[in-house]
């Protein structure tokens, strides 16, 4: 479907790639990855024909058609949103001109009219608006939106209509540079589902670690002006990539100490008349020799510890009977919130079900209209948007301006932590004012990091950073000792910072108190159980079906007892989960008690209050998960009493 040959491109004095070789067949997935202007969108743009290789060729199939989905920026017009993404061709769109004239009455005898509808048909121009219509609503668009004039639309949402768009039209091949931006979590698992039945082939640009490995086959990897390729998920491609700078290490050193010993012999022997012509042979032999690069190594790891927060309080922040409307819009009425010290809640839920402003009110960035929010003892609060400026100096340099914190931090701790986030080199040194939107909301969370509360707020902390910028984002969360509260749509994010899960729909708020995984697993065993309810539910009432449905119902009788052995598995893993970590809290809450027995204990009157405080805490904490765990014994008691 695709061959690039020999490809080369440099860009000022810097050459991104060069004799690169490598073919794309239509049942490929890849992701193509390199650290940020490694030339992954100039790839693209050399591929879309918009930028020319300087040496070699992009041959394309015949025939093959490519749809590109941009990172950023596109363009917003009169349409409608449903037009958009009809993605009419000019090919259909002359068709229905052409039946259009026929039907009103045009000059097309019957035949000819006859022909044009079959091959309307056989384009699928009878079937774009309901297609269209599906992918829409399975994007989060709602039906109110469909006759919307797509420039009111905000630029995430304009960029999903583009996406609903490539959808619609299908090509051969899809290049698609982070998808998953303007996406919120449940939209991003529609889309996945969507895409692992997708009939053409797709190159991706993402830094989102679960998307690829839930899609992709294959890495293009652009590294040292190469283009290398794995087989296999992002997790196989960075152990294979890992082996591979092994070996390559291994082969440099080898042929360093090589040369070196060639280089010995002709420094020391070249100017001897007896040994003149054997220095000579080795020179030529060192000339002629295809020299092994240097392995730049994995992506750099961060090892740096970031500025903490002043302890707070036990309870940070809460919500009291708080309502919230916008206009007649009312979003939460009576809404009851808290977090405690130590949490790291994510907001998750559909788009538009209020976790952003659930975010600002806790914030303080939208005021209570009615209730009350309180601040725990000793809390601070920060607040990092999506696209956050508004803090920022625009005079000063980029190091100036991250340099201007209450902690005492040195020069070259920050430019280090402004390198782990895309500031390297001469960078540090331009102005804020000329920052892309994306740099600059890199920069305002470098501030927020290096002068951390201690209950961050964080509304899509991902965007803009690439894999070894989030890696450096994880570590400093990871170190962090205060509270989190973060919306984010990066599966790979919430499983490495989340340790309590908040599901947020319809002004309801819904607690999972656990890991991401502890969430999927619930959210499996409901849906299970509302499958099984729906089947049970639309059964005939008649003990004696019609033999022309007996087959159906059979199968609707399987999938019944499957969804059901589906929610009691999911039920009894979650109440061995509980149990579990309820064993583990009385065992350390034995081993706090026969702390305070010690004598010795009380010669250090720190610890003891420490001990102290963590036996309260771990006594509210057992008491919480004892009542979670009887009421889900007592429903997996009910499941298999079914059985």
């Amino acid at each position: 479907m695709l061959t690039l040959t020999g490809l080369g491109k440099t860009v000022g004095a810097r050459t991104l790639f060069a004799e690169v070789s490598l073919s794309l067949v239509r049942t490929d997935r890849i992701g193509l990855v390199g650290p940020n202007g490694s030339g992954k969108t100039t790839l693209f743009s050399m591929i879309l024909g918009r930028e020319l290789p300087d040496a070699g060729a992009i041959q394309l199939q015949r025939g093959v058609t490519i749809g590109h989905l941009p990172q950023e920026s596109a363009p917003a017009g009169n349409e409608t949103v449903l037009e958009l993404a009809m993605a009419v061709t000019p090919e259909v769109e002359l068709l229905q001109a052409h039946l259009a004239g026929r039907e009103t009455g045009g000059h097309l005898d019957a035949e000819g009219f006859q022909q044009l509808q079959d091959h309307f048909e056989t384009l699928g121009g009878h079937h774009l608006e309901p297609k269209a219509k599906a992918i829409l609503r399975g994007l989060a668009f709602r039906e109110s939106d469909f006759n919307r004039p797509v420039r009111t639309l905000s630029g995430g949402w304009v960029m999903r209509a583009y996406l609903a768009r490539l959808l619609v039209l299908e090509p051969d091949l899809l290049l698609l540079d982070e998808p998953t931006n303007h996406l919120d979590l449940e939209t991003l698992q529609w889309f996945q589902d969507y895409l692992k039945h997708y009939p053409g082939a797709i190159l991706m640009i993402s830094h989102d670690r679960d998307f690829l490995n839930q899609l992709i086959g294959s890495v293009w990897e652009i590294r040292q002006e190469r283009l290398y390729r794995y087989t296999g998920d992002f997790d196989a491609y960075l152990q294979q990539r890992e082996r591979q700078i092994v070996q390559q290490e291994a082969a440099y050193k080898n042929q360093q100490r090589k040369i070196q010993h060639l280089q010995d012999f002709i420094d020391r022997f070249r100017a001897k008349a007896t040994k003149a012509s054997q220095a000579q042979s080795k020179l030529k032999q060192l000339d002629r020799m295809e020299k092994i690069e240097a392995p730049e190594g994995s992506e750099a790891t961060v090892d740096f510890s970031f500025p903490q927060p002043a302890r707070s309080g036990l309870r940070v922040i809460a919500l009291k009977e708080v309502d919230h409307a916008y206009g007649d819009q009312v979003i939460y009425r009576g809404l009851n919130f808290q977090a405690e010290r130590g949490q790291r809640i994510v907001l998750v839920g559909p788009n538009g079900a209020g976790k952003s402003t659930l975010l600002k009110l806790l914030a303080g960035v939208l005021p209570v209209q009615a209730g009350a929010r309180e601040l725990g003892y000793q809390v601070r609060s920060g607040y990092y948007a999506q696209y956050r400026t508004e803090t920022l100096h625009l005079e000063r340099t980029v190091l100036e301006e991250a340099l201007d914190t209450p902690q005492r931090v040195t020069e070259l701790f920050v430019r280090e932590v402004l390198g782990s986030f895309l500031f390297c080199g001469d960078d540090v040194f331009k102005k804020v004012s000329v920052l892309s939107g994306g740099e600059k909301s890199r920069l305002a969370l470098v501030k927020l990091l290096l002068d951390p509360p201690n209950l961050l707020l964080m509304d899509e902390p991902t965007t803009h950073l690439d894999l070894a910028s989030l890696d450096a984002l994880i570590w400093a969360l990871e170190q962090y000792s205060g509270t989190i509260i973060f919306i984010s749509h990066d599966v790979h994010f919430i499983r490495s910072i989340a340790n309590h899960v908040v599901h947020v729909r319809h002004g309801v708020l819904t607690h999972y108190p656990g890991e991401y995984q502890y969430y999927v697993d619930r959210m499996a065993a409901l849906a299970a159980a509302e499958a099984a309810r729906a089947l049970s539910e639309g059964k005939p009432k008649s003990t004696e079906p019609p033999r022309s449905t007996a087959r159906e119902q059979k199968r609707l009788a399987a999938a019944e007892r499957q969804a059901r052995y589906q929610e009691r598995v999911a039920q009894r893993k979650l109440v061995k989960e509980l149990e579990d970590e309820i064993m583990q809290l009385e065992q350390d809450q034995a081993d706090l008690t026969a702390e305070l027995q010690d004598p010795k204990t009380y010669e250090d009157s720190a610890r003891v209050v420490a001990i102290n405080r963590e036996v309260s805490e771990g006594r509210e904490l057992l008491e919480r998960l004892t009542v979670e765990w009887e009421a889900e014994a007592t429903r997996l008691t009910e499941l298999e009493g079914d059985e």
